[in-house]
Parts: structure tokens; C-alpha cells; sequence
């Protein structure tokens, strides 16, 4: 109860009875598996639409092994040294292994390998 209802009788007050708060209490606690039930069909509803609205914007990247690849070089460049004016891909670079859709083992055109592997996200398809 705020404060402002003990001066001034709200209807909250007023129709107030313990026995009537105790048996609504006392239904309430049957009630909450089902709360529990319905909230669980909400968030699984609410996560397929997320999901729906996700996979309609995202875009597949099947790449395979032999492609040619341009790779984001902020994320090559450990450092941080490169300045604001250096190139955004570097590359070209061949795939060399596809681990499974999304990562992959890279390797220069010489024949050299990438020492680790690089998610999809951070590479770009090389067209000639």
C-alpha cells in the first residue's frame, strides 16, 4: 500500500479482506503451472518470429574449396597499427579447406597456408 492510500480510501482499501486475499492467493498458486505453461509457448512463439524475421535478411555465403576470397584485413591486423587510409580486403586468397559451412582454412595463391582458420563473416568472394 503507497502512502497516499492510507489518507485518502481507494477502492483498493475500502473492498480489502484478508479472507478474500488468502483464497486468492491460495488459487494463484494452483494456477502457476499453467502461468508457467503459457509463458513457455509465448517465448517460443516470440523466438520463431525472431528467427523468421532474421533468416529472411541474411545472406547465404556457400563457399567452396578452390573459391577465391578477399579477406577483411581490420581483422587480419592483430595490431591495430593500420591507419584509415589502408585498403578495407586484402587478397586474394584461395580456399584451402571448408571445416564446416561458415569456417575456413585459407591460403595464399603461392601455395602458402593462412595460419588460422577464418569464420565466412570476414571474408568476401573474389570475382575475376
Amino acid at each position: 500500500m503507497i502512502p497516499v492510500e492510507i489518507g485518502v480510501q481507494s477502492l483498493r482499501v475500502v473492498h480489502f479482506s484478508e479472507e478474500n486475499n488468502e483464497e486468492g492467493l491460495r488459487n494463484l498458486l494452483n494456477l502457476v503451472e499453467e502461468l508457467r505453461d503459457k509463458a513457455t509457448i509465448k517465448v517460443a512463439a516470440y523466438q520463431q518470429r525472431v528467427s523468421r524475421y532474421y533468416n529472411k535478411r541474411v545472406n547465404p555465403r556457400p563457399l567452396r574449396e578452390g573459391d577465391l576470397v578477399l579477406r577483411n584485413s581490420a581483422m587480419a591486423d592483430m595490431t591495430g597499427t593500420r591507419g584509415k587510409l589502408a585498403p578495407n580486403w586484402e587478397g586474394p586468397y584461395k580456399v584451402k579447406r571448408v571445416f564446416r559451412p561458415g569456417t575456413l582454412k585459407l591460403e595464399t595463391l603461392g601455395g602458402s597456408e593462412i595460419p588460422r582458420a577464418w569464420n565466412v563473416e570476414h571474408l568476401r568472394k573474389y570475382y575475376q
